[in-house]
């Protein structure tokens, strides 16, 4: 199982430490499986460094899609996406 590193904004690091947001939605440009380790590291934009704050979650499940796969691409460009957490 691999651990995969990525940056993410104190609001999210903030929503995802409080246990609120219980979901990523990332370009696909990096390779993930279930079973994996996600550590979310807080970058702040501003300074344009990463805080030291980290979040360590186990992967469970992964949807990819590409925006076609609907057949709604140019309604998705338009009105864009909702991830729904329920």
């Amino acid at each position: 199982m691999a651990v995969v590193k990525k940056k993410i904004w104190p609001r999210y690091f903030e929503l995802v430490n409080s246990g609120k947001k219980k979901f990523e939605l990332r370009l696909a440009d990096f390779k993930i499986k279930e079973g994996d380790t996600l550590v979310l590291e807080e970058w702040d934009n501003e300074k344009k460094r990463l805080t030291g704050r980290k979040i360590t979650r186990k992967v469970s499940y992964i949807l990819k899609f590409d925006l076609d796969d609907f057949g709604q691409k140019k309604e998705i460009l338009k009105d864009g996406l909702y991830v729904i957490q329920f």
